[in-house]
């Protein structure tokens, strides 16, 4: 039987050493990042607000500047913003570990944010054109990688960390200045996008290209659509361990049953995303695919809907089960509906771009996806406050699963009119049944 990783084999190098480096890239950003709010308030006794601060630089520089960073990289070439990114995350990283007033902390938390918006949309879009007709199978590989640094990068950070923070910061450093060493070297170099201006008569100014990306309509509406699905698979880091923690108390249950809901669904990803891809390519076209995927988002807050008509233990094992089984059931749909929705996600996103300026249309979405993942968080946030002491605790999950039904209603409406095929082509035809 093949292995998950067996397709990489197939692939040249240039994709190959993109997934080991998202890989690496995740180990070392998920080893270092969930420790770091501790450090701040505990080894150098931050006030919470400053902890937030920090933490939300970290974040908006990213989001903010990632049409920038994919942009530069239409402009500049794929190969030079990876490599400035992984090397400025190194000084980021390494800063962390090393500074501890506020205005120092602040701005290694700014480095360590653009650093991840100059290398992400160049290494998707690298990937993208590297792959070529191949795209849908490799960004399913791609996310096999990216869990698999997600789920293994907690752990290996708690074991540096009991030994001290600065070495994990250290460590983490040092993984992303192996990478930038190893980029400079083997990375195969891409010639700029000639929609940029490079190589082919004057350079259109950049206001021009992100008014003309910005009257692209399909784009605009599809990276609203999916804006609304990302609020949904982010409530595994917002509503789920909540719900874990409100259930299961603050104790070791509590705490085993919040890493189960990290766990489990990152084990299920890396194990059955290629299939999972395979088995969608061979029986539906990319646009129904993304209707399914996020219409399992939208299932994924069924169970918790459903749950308080279930007796809850005193205590126990009983307990635990209750606690941990209906969340984790929610995050195993929600990475059910991400594996059959995000390989065609990016292939549909090249598509819409008509092949010219990937990265800076990569780059927007990632902006446009994170505003509304900021927006429904807050949202949801406050939203289970009020519904819990109202005493209507159900009322924010069916609030999320009605976002998830107009979401895949948004994207089947567009499948249906023929916009979420590439311009210049007409929707695909439906396969006949298997």
């Amino acid at each position: 039987m093949r292995g998950p990783l067996a397709p990489l084999r197939s692939y040249g190098t240039g994709v190959r050493l993109l997934m080991v480096n998202q890989f690496a890239i995740n180990l070392g950003f998920y080893m270092l990042m969930p420790y770091l709010a501790v450090h701040l308030s505990g080894t150098l006794g931050m006030a919470a607000w400053t902890v937030g601060l920090v933490l939300g630089v970290r974040n908006f520089s990213q989001q903010g500047m990632f049409l920038v960073g994919g942009t530069l990289a239409d402009r500049l070439g794929h190969k030079p913003l990876i490599v400035s990114g992984l090397l400025l995350r190194t000084a980021g990283f390494a800063a962390l570990g090393l500074v501890g007033s506020l205005p120092a902390l602040l701005a290694a938390s700014a480095a360590v944010g653009l650093a991840g918006a100059l290398f992400n949309p160049a290494s998707r879009a690298y990937l993208a054109v590297e792959a070529g007709e191949r795209r849908v199978e490799a960004f399913a590989l791609f996310n096999v990688f990216y869990q698999a640094g997600i789920l293994l990068g907690p752990p290996v950070g708690m074991l540096l960390t009991g030994a001290g923070f600065r070495l994990t910061c250290l460590t983490a450093a040092g993984i992303f200045a192996v990478l930038g060493a190893v980029q400079i070297r083997r990375l195969p170099a891409r010639r700029p996008d000639a929609a940029a201006g490079r190589g082919q008569g004057p350079r259109p100014p950049v206001l021009a290209q992100w008014r003309g990306i910005l009257g692209n309509r399909p784009f605009v509406l599809f990276s609203t659509a999916m804006a609304g699905s990302y609020v949904l698979s982010y409530q595994v880091y917002l509503a789920l361990p909540l719900e874990v923690r409100r259930l299961g108390g603050q104790g070791p249950l509590g705490t085993a049953a919040t890493a189960a809901l990290f766990a489990a669904p990152g084990l299920l990803t890396i194990l059955l995303q290629t299939r999972v891809t395979a088995w969608c390519r061979a029986r539906t076209t990319s646009g129904r695919a993304l209707v399914w995927g996020v219409l399992a988002m939208a299932a994924a807050f069924v169970p918790l809907l459903l749950a308080p008509a279930l007796p809850l233990p005193d205590g126990g094992g009983w307990r635990w089960l209750h606690a941990a089984g209906v969340p984790v059931l929610a995050a195993l749909l929600l990475a059910v509906g991400t594996m059959v929705a995000y390989p065609f996600e990016m292939d549909t996103l090249v598509g819409l771009s008509g092949d010219r300026l990937v990265a800076t249309h990569y780059g927007l979405y990632n902006t446009v996806c994170g505003i509304g993942i900021t927006v429904g968080n807050l949202v949801t946030g406050a939203a289970l406050d009020a519904a819990r002491a109202a005493g209507a605790a159900p009322l924010p999950w069916l609030a999320l699963l009605a976002l998830g039904v107009l979401c895949a209603g948004a994207l089947l409406a567009m499948d249906r009119t023929g916009r979420l095929a590439p311009p210049g082509r007409s929707a695909p035809a439906e396969p006949a049944a298997a």
